[in-house]
């Protein structure tokens, strides 16, 4: 994948690529990540600089998860004014809107995160989170034995290995369109019809890949192997009960009670002493928070509910072959799912 030329004015957003020999080399301390944690799509690229171990190598700024106005989201003023949201570490902005702007003035896109930010040429690199996922877990490889400056080794994780990548293709579609982005297309349904149409297409692809999960035999969704469709279903999937089941009235099921294939590969990762990276990049505060509080014409009054709790349920069961897999059987997602 080679790196974009950027055209000013756009709104088509970033597409560099971190590699040896392009315009935007591995190096230690040039790059900086922009991020919020309530964001799944963002989680996934946090959840790579965590699980790759590239903390010490790619610096964070956080913003706020509300209020988001017209100049986008605010960080905090200072970084105890909103927890685990910090200041704008490179320029001190008020808005995320305004590293956008110091990139490309004209710029007509949305101020979204993640982005990823060349401290060195003062260019933004990326800001499309799937293509990051894609290509940041390798691209700091070259620097796993090249460098003794690091303070930590680079994990050498492929999520994207050859022998999966033919599955992981087939996957990825139907996930983004049907789970990942499924959840907003029902949440921010504006007819009856539309949210009864994307919510029973929701179930019917959670109904899909329960049963594909349990298939392949745990402990990830391919099986032995964890893989990108790992960052991808969990982004969503710790939300789901969190703050979808009651926000977005994606309630014709839970995970954690119709669902135990998923809820149970939730529960391994999430508390996997291995991949800690899964429990410690969830800020449930700022999940909850931020579609309680930001989205006025769904939730007027701004009130965040406690439950559930907890937010992760404990009690991974290791032993697959004892799981049975769930489903929601709707006669609506029955339906759907024959279409899918």
């Amino acid at each position: 994948m080679a790196s974009q030329v950027h055209k000013y004015g756009t709104d088509d957003g970033w597409h560099g690529v971190i590699a040896e020999g392009g315009q935007f080399p591995p190096e230690k301390d040039r790059y900086h990540l922009y991020i919020g944690h309530f964001c799944p799509f963002a989680h996934r690229v946090e959840l790579v600089r965590h699980l790759k171990n590239l903390v010490p190598l790619i610096s964070l700024s956080v913003v706020r998860p509300y209020p988001k106005d017209d100049g986008g989201w605010r960080f905090p003023s200072t970084d105890t004014e909103y927890p685990n949201a910090t200041i704008d570490h490179l320029f001190s902005s008020h808005f995320l809107s305004e590293v956008y702007f110091k990139d490309d003035s004209a710029y007509k896109g949305k101020y979204s995160v993640p982005l990823l930010w060349d401290k060195k040429s003062g260019k933004i690199v990326n800001n499309e989170s799937a293509e990051m996922l894609r290509w940041l877990p390798t691209a700091f490889d070259p620097l796993f034995s090249s460098s003794p400056d690091l303070l930590t080794p680079i994990k050498p994780l492929n999520l994207y290995p050859p022998n999966l990548r033919e599955t992981i293709d087939k996957w990825t579609p139907f996930l983004q369109s049907h789970i990942n982005t499924g959840v907003y297309k029902a949440g921010f349904a504006t007819t009856q019809d539309a949210y009864d149409t994307n919510v029973a297409t929701l179930f019917a692809a959670l109904n899909t890949l329960e049963k594909f999960v349990h298939a392949n035999g745990g402990p990830y969704i391919l099986g032995a192997t964890l893989t990108e469709l790992d960052l991808r279903v969990f982004a969503t999937i710790v939300r789901f009960d969190v703050v979808y089941v009651q926000h977005f009235k994606t309630n014709l099921g839970t995970i954690r009670h119709d669902y135990p294939v998923l809820n149970n590969w939730l529960k391994g990762v999430f508390w996997s002493e291995e991949w800690s990276a899964f429990r410690e990049t969830c800020e449930f505060r700022h999940i909850k928070e931020n579609y309680t509080k930001s989205h006025a014409n769904i939730n007027p009054l701004a009130i965040t509910p406690m439950g559930p709790f907890p937010e992760v349920e404990e009690g991974y069961e290791a032993d697959w072959s004892k799981l049975t897999p769930g489903e929601v059987k709707h006669p609506k997602v029955l339906e759907a799912a024959s279409k899918l």
